[in-house]
């Protein structure tokens, strides 16, 4: 049986995999194993897809016919969730988005009381209460939960995120590409109070347009938005805005790895790097190692998913990590990718520097990377592939120490990525359109 966890929660089509039913024993779950007994409160905070409204209220019937308390945030960014449950006091968090999947898809993630995703162990738990139909006495009278609804929770969490930088944008225009999501109600609003000029795109939505073509799933938009209005450089989200890229003023485009680099760099400068040490995954770019070593930086690679990279951010002390998808951690700020804390921070150092974001970039120079990601019948059969296996073996043994490769399997969604790196991208490219034809011939045969 597939595990109904994901690297990020429980994702699905919605009202076909994702259903109110299976929303409403989440709910159960979540007051009964995050709250005392039943009797928490927990945030719910969902993105703008249309079928987020069904979904929301399945998960709070569920939670108050379990005897929880519903704190009922409505459209806000998943890392307000995560901020919103240590700042309400609450017993943990429910977030209602697919993130970077289309519109079609939903999910549900949660937080703890403190703001951090759940461990496998404690996922594992609440999937065998629901697999399993177990059911417990349900409270009745006073014993029901309530819905409660928070309405300054977006005023709440924009406040949070500008105590996260000290330096006034004033002068500065951004253009924001908000990908028709949760972003909308937060990041243009957060970059006005900083004094900065919003050039908006795609801030508005109609349940169904959320990551279409646009935001960070598709940068086109806003390289043109760039290049076409006179700004210092631009900002796209995903759906639930728990991730930032950036595009620089000639249209190039930031990915994490950048971001985090030229964030790695100043932070050390001002004695802010917690042990000199950046946490990044093995899909990081290896000039992202290379810059960050000629910087006196440490890397620890983790594997991919930043529930991983927060893991190991805690264990190691570090207080900045993330990955190349735009997902960066700033741990004193929030314990989960936060898409608008990283592009307050992005455009603190760009204003704290005196350099525009086009010189800032060359602090790390990119190795060429190819990525394809092959849509399979069964991504489950990877691991046991000896075909595909002895492809990647041949693969390393042909780059040497000039390149790498990686093949692995989503954890949201029914792909295999394939990746490789070179210092020709002729090679790189190569290298992965033979890559993919065994995983072709392998998973879907």
């Amino acid at each position: 049986m597939t595990r109904l966890f994901g690297t990020d929660g429980v994702r699905g089509i919605a009202n076909a995999d994702l259903t109110p039913e299976l929303a409403f024993r989440l709910g159960e779950a979540a007051g009964h194993f995050l709250g005392e007994k039943g009797r928490g409160r927990i945030v719910v905070g969902r993105d703008t897809r249309r079928s987020g409204e069904m979904l929301e209220a399945a998960m709070v019937a569920g939670l108050c016919s379990g005897g929880a308390d519903a704190l009922v945030a409505g459209i806000v960014p998943t890392p307000a969730v995560a901020y919103l449950a240590r700042e309400l006091g609450a017993d943990g968090g429910v977030v209602i988005s697919a993130s970077h999947n289309p519109a079609t898809y939903n999910g549900i993630k949660l937080f703890n009381r403190d703001g951090f995703k759940l461990p496998d162990e404690l996922e594992d738990e609440i999937e065998e209460f629901i697999v399993s139909e177990r059911e417990w006495e349900r409270p009745t009278g006073a014993g029901v939960g309530r819905s409660i609804k928070v309405d300054d929770a977006v005023a709440r969490y924009v406040a949070h995120a500008l105590d996260a930088v000290d330096h006034d944008l004033t002068g500065m225009t951004i253009a924001v590409d908000c990908g028709h999501g949760a972003a909308s109600v937060a990041t243009p609003r957060a970059l006005k109070e900083l004094g900065a000029t919003v050039v908006s795109l795609n801030c508005e939505w109609n349940g169904m347009d959320i990551n279409d073509g646009c935001g960070s799933t598709d940068l086109g938009p806003l390289t043109e938005m760039v290049k076409s209005h006179q700004v210092d450089f631009g900002i796209a989200h995903d759906g639930d805005a728990d991730r930032v890229l950036a595009v620089d003023g000639n249209g190039e485009e930031v990915d994490g790895d950048l971001i985090m680099a030229i964030c790695a760099v100043q932070m050390k400068e001002q004695g802010l790097l917690a042990g000199d040490t950046v946490v990044s995954t093995v899909m990081c770019n290896l000039g992202f190692e290379v810059a960050m070593r000629e910087h006196g930086i440490n890397v620890i690679k983790t594997r991919v998913g930043d529930r991983y990279v927060l893991e190991q951010m805690r264990s190691s002390g570090a207080s900045l990590g993330g990955e190349q998808s735009g997902h960066v951690i700033f741990l004193e700020h929030n314990t989960t990718g936060d898409g608008l804390v990283t592009a307050l921070h992005l455009a603190s150092a760009i204003r704290r520097s005196g350099s525009p974001l086009t010189q800032l970039r060359t602090v790390m120079k990119r190795y060429p990377q190819v990525l394809v990601n092959v849509e399979v019948k069964d991504k489950g059969l990877l691991g046991a592939s000896a075909a595909v296996a002895a492809a990647v073996r041949e693969a390393e043994e042909a780059l040497g120490d000039t390149g790498r490769v990686l093949v692995r399997a989503s954890g949201t969604e029914p792909l295999v990525r394939v990746m490789a790196e070179a210092s020709d991208g002729d090679v790189a490219a190569a290298i992965v359109e033979r890559l993919v034809e065994v995983v072709r011939t392998e998973l879907d045969g």
